[in-house]
């Protein structure tokens, strides 16, 4: 399964502030990503947050289109949570508030994958 990882530049010395925010997010009910006619286009399996200094990195294991999972997330009443609450302590502003924004906002916040290794790639008689 792929991973998808998107960058957040912000203020430094606000660990407690953020670990806060991203503590309290409020998980939708199901990991299902559906397309614009409502059929399904992947699923987020998992996602992880990572902070050091002026930089936060989300990471996030799907299935499916990268594009599906950012318009889905950008619909997500506790990502739009997240998103304006986080604000504060940018140093460079996020369009976030519109669908469109969000997606652009995550193209733009994309790190290029440089590898992907995982166990459940290896076959089981290895």
């Amino acid at each position: 399964m792929p991973f998808a990882a998107i960058t957040y530049d912000i203020k430094p010395g606000y660990e407690k502030e953020l670990t806060e925010i991203f503590g309290n997010f409020r998980r939708v009910p199901s990991s299902r990503v559906e397309d614009a006619s409502g059929g399904q286009a992947g699923t987020i399996v998992a996602t992880a947050v990572f902070l050091r200094d002026d930089t936060l990195v989300r990471v996030i294991e799907y299935t499916g289109d990268l594009e599906a999972v950012a318009r889905h997330m950008a619909a997500q009443p506790g990502v739009q949570e997240v998103e304006r609450k986080l604000k504060p302590y940018l140093t460079r502003p996020r369009e976030t508030d519109t669908v469109e924004g969000f997606v652009a906002t995550f193209r733009r916040s994309l790190l290029t994958t440089v590898a992907q290794i995982s166990a459940r790639d290896v076959p089981a008689s290895a």
